[in-house]
């Protein structure tokens, strides 16, 4: 393309040249959802930047292998590495099978992703659906000496790790300032270390989701799976690692350090890290009540929201901050969000409608091909510059100028040539649909719609203007729909074929 592609690696802390290990091939794992909770406005972040992404990489040319996982054990997440069964407590309260609640937030999240137009991964793996080869790593952690069993629990070693690697390297903590400051939590007697983290825990009565181990009935810890099913599918050293910033440490520190300590190799080349959402410039949480689930936004029913908000114009609204950035939600944004947007997709369809028109009186305008070329340059500049959107999105604004110019008759087809013409119209369609990943939203009142025509026929009836009557019908059952004349009114009903 236009120029090099370069990302910001979290772990050198600088802009880099993006070259694949094994070109053209990209392995790209990013931490997916913990199905045992609703999807918030910030999981959705991550996963559309991440899409970006994903998309920005295929159109380039590269052929990407995209994994991310579902955390479906309902495990520990808290300092403690002790906390509850969360699937497990759901299926008690509504007397259902784990595995049921699994499913059931599995689904809700494919449904979430779906609405913002988030392409399906290549590979979806579970951690349930890898307990062996948890066991397994966990097996050779302790082998290398980085981990240790107390009372059918397996924790690893940090500091023995830190003797010759680094932990801390992605996020820039330094052990001892951690282990100085960390508190005295329930749980921590079986430790040898304050920040040793759990990699098997032996499961208590309560606990419903348990596995036989070398070592107990228990479950993974939480950062284990990660590690497992990364580098099962990508191998032990693969290109991108990704999620949101919340991340970084504990988990992804914490599975540098699995990584390391079992292949005695660095397991990622580059990670990459989505940031935070606010709300009017609050950070967005449930206990602050300004934590938004889609489906409020959609239907306008938080009490932060003054009207609803359709799926593409959230999406465009998050592609218009640079994915490593904070990004503040709020009425004012969100309404000329939905304004950009409609803009946006209004120049979609009319780059598809417009064809070139070969008119010999008029000469071709270098300057203007030129700057056409020039402006389609910047918006790959702008991707390319690790995939900075909201730099692109002003750029394709430019484009949408000139589609509007030739749609108004102020600017030729013949002026640009057939080539540019071409390049104009099918740039603009690629990266709004397919790099953007925007769609248009189509009207979804059929109803309404129909009954503005039936009022139409009507009054064409009323007038006797039976050509416009048969047009109308004619029309309408192109499209499925037959008109029905009945004694006190109009009906209509979809054609049976």
């Amino acid at each position: 393309m236009q120029n090099q592609l370069r990302v910001y690696n979290s772990l050198s802390k600088k802009k880099e040249i993006f070259e694949p290990i094994n070109p053209p091939f990209v392995g790209m794992y990013v931490c997916g959802p913990t199905v045992y909770s609703d999807v918030h406005l910030g999981n959705v972040r991550t996963f559309l930047s991440f899409d970006i992404i994903y998309r920005y990489l295929k159109h380039l040319g590269f052929k990407v292998r995209y994994v991310r996982n579902i955390t479906d054990v309902g495990h520990l997440e808290s300092d403690s590495d002790d906390g509850e069964d969360k699937i497990g407590k759901k299926a008690k309260l509504e007397n259902l099978e784990p595995m049921e609640i699994v499913q059931r937030y599995t689904n809700d999240f494919h449904r979430v992703t779906a609405q913002f137009n988030i392409l399906d991964p290549d590979i979806e793996p579970s951690a349930t659906g890898h307990i062996q080869e948890q066991i397994k790593m966990i097996e050779t952690l302790i082998e290398k000496g980085f981990a240790y069993e107390v009372n059918g629990s397996v924790y690893f070693d940090v500091s023995k790790y830190n003797e010759t690697e680094k932990y801390g390297i992605l996020s820039g903590r330094v052990l001892e300032e951690l282990m100085a400051g960390s508190r005295t939590l329930d749980g921590q007697e079986e430790k040898r270390n304050s920040v040793d983290f759990a990699l098997w825990k032996k499961a208590s009565p309560a606990h419903i989701m348990r596995w036989k181990s070398p070592w107990s009935i228990g479950f993974p810890g939480w950062h284990l799976e990660c590690s497992v099913m990364s580098t099962k599918y990508l191998g032990n050293a693969f290109d991108i690692h990704g999620g949101g910033m919340d991340l970084k440490f504990p988990h992804h520190e914490c599975e540098i350090a699995q990584c390391v300590g079992a292949t005695g190799k660095q397991p990622v080349k580059y990670w990459l890290h989505a940031n935070m959402l606010t709300v009017n410039g609050q950070k967005m949480s449930k206990s602050l009540g300004n934590s938004f689930l889609p489906h409020e936004l959609f239907a306008g029913s938080h009490d932060l929201l003054k009207e609803p908000y359709s799926p593409m114009t959230v999406r465009f609204f998050m592609l218009q901050s640079h994915y490593s950035s904070t990004l503040d939600f709020s009425n004012d944004a969100l309404k000329a969000a939905a304004k950009g947007y409609k803009k946006m997709i209004n120049g979609l369809v009319l780059a598809k409608q417009l064809k070139f028109h070969e008119d010999a009186s008029v000469e071709m305008q270098e300057k203007t091909i030129e700057q056409i070329k020039g402006i389609i340059d910047n918006c790959y500049r702008a991707l390319n510059d690790d995939f900075n959107t909201a730099q692109a999105i002003a750029q394709i604004f430019n484009l949408l100028k000139k589609i509007n110019s030739i749609a108004t008759g102020n600017l030729k087809c013949s002026e640009l040539g057939k080539e540019t013409f071409d390049l104009l119209m099918s740039t603009y369609v690629t990266l709004v649909e397919d790099v953007l990943g925007l769609q248009e939203e189509k009207p979804s009142n059929i109803s309404g719609m129909i009954d503005i025509i039936i009022d139409l026929y009507k009054k064409a009836k009323s007038a006797k203007d039976y050509e416009q009557v048969d047009a109308i019908r004619a029309s309408l059952k192109s499209h499925g729909v037959v008109l029905k004349d009945m004694k006190e009114t109009v009906g209509w009903a979809y054609e049976e074929l």
